[in-house]
């Protein structure tokens, strides 16, 4: 899909080895009255991410009163690993994890969305048809004419993009653990998701961007067939993560300021943006440029615009036993530090 860059590799490697050697560092406390002086922030280099990179970039992160040490993770449960641990104070990640965080009993709680409804449903154009035809029968109808199962690829299994798709088939009146017409394989990263359709080895998936831009500048025949805001209003995808002590914190609401000022940011500079995508996550500009068009990029901060539909990602997190029951809103969420700013 694309390669990273030098520096964000390097900045990778760090991150493995530092987060890997700095156990119980994170939060130091410094000062007279014991506050913090130092926010460890673990962030993905994706694009439900996207805050992290602009603050960075656009040099906001001069205006918290600490040192803000960034870590670059590969995935989720790397950074639930490590916020267990100790390792870090804030975490911009996808919902699940943090939920799993919060089950854990680690005192934590989402202050901020990054994105809603990032993901959509692809599928081969030719089912399209087929499905508005038949709906929950398209699945048969496919493998009667194809021979073989309709086969989605898309991260593994309780992952955000999983959730989507499990729920839009559970509301299609699909059950894909009973339906052998369906396969849904697991399949690690944007890039090898857009390999596999490239490939032809998948048929459908569940993405977020930049692979459906990808998929229609180079001509795919596996295209949007609903989006998230069609499946799923309010959808809930990457968040922050915060710990009780930077929540108790005032580093919690200038964090939260400069989160809203690049959400801000990227709604009124979308070519200066892209600009921090290529830098920060090594995707080219001009693709990315496309990319923040596209109807999944939904940037936000506000927590309470994806309060209404977390609940359905706590019931699937629970029924995979992600989490050992469903979590409410009320155990997730604190809004009050967004509400004050």
């Amino acid at each position: 899909m694309y390669e990273r860059n030098a520096g964000a590799s390097r900045r990778s490697f760090l991150a493995a080895a530092g987060g890997a050697a700095t156990v119980g560092l994170a939060g130091c406390l410094g000062g007279d009255d014991g506050g913090l002086d130092e926010l460890t922030v673990a962030h993905m280099p994706i694009y439900p991410d996207l805050q992290w990179y602009v603050m960075e970039g656009e040099g906001y992160f001069s205006e918290i009163d600490a040192e803000i040490d960034g870590r670059e993770f590969t995935d989720g449960p790397a950074i639930v690993q490590a916020f267990s641990g100790g390792d870090i104070d804030i975490a911009m990640f996808g919902i699940v994890p943090a939920m799993i965080v919060i089950d854990n009993d680690i005192p934590a709680q989402v202050t901020a969305a990054n994105i809603r409804e990032p993901m959509g449903v692809m599928a081969d154009s030719s089912f399209h048809d087929t499905f508005e035809e038949h709906g929950a029968d398209a699945f048969g109808v496919w493998e009667e004419e194809q021979g073989r199962p309709f086969r989605f690829g898309t991260f593994p299994q309780g992952s955000v993009p999983d959730v989507l798709l499990r729920y839009w088939l559970r509301e299609t009146g699909v059950d894909p653990e009973a339906n052998d017409s369906i396969e849904i394989r697991e399949i690690n990263g944007a890039n090898a998701v857009w390999q596999a359709i490239n490939g032809g080895d998948i048929d459908g998936t569940s993405i977020m961007e930049p692979v459906p831009t990808i998929a229609r500048e180079e001509g795919s025949s596996v295209t949007m067939l609903r989006t998230a805001a069609e499946i799923l209003p309010g959808q809930p995808a990457a968040v922050t993560l915060m710990s009780d002590a930077v929540r108790d914190s005032p580093l919690a609401g200038q964090f939260l300021e400069q989160h809203a000022r690049a959400t801000e940011f990227i709604g009124e500079s979308p070519d200066a943006t892209a600009q921090h995508v290529e830098s920060g996550i090594g995707m080219p500009a001009d693709r990315a440029r496309t990319a923040l068009d596209s109807p999944l990029s939904n940037f936000v901060t506000d927590p309470a615009s994806i309060s209404e539909a977390t609940p359905v990602f706590s019931e699937f997190a629970a029924s995979n036993g992600q989490i050992d029951e469903q979590l409410s809103n009320d155990q997730i969420f604190d809004f009050e530090v967004y509400d004050s700013l």
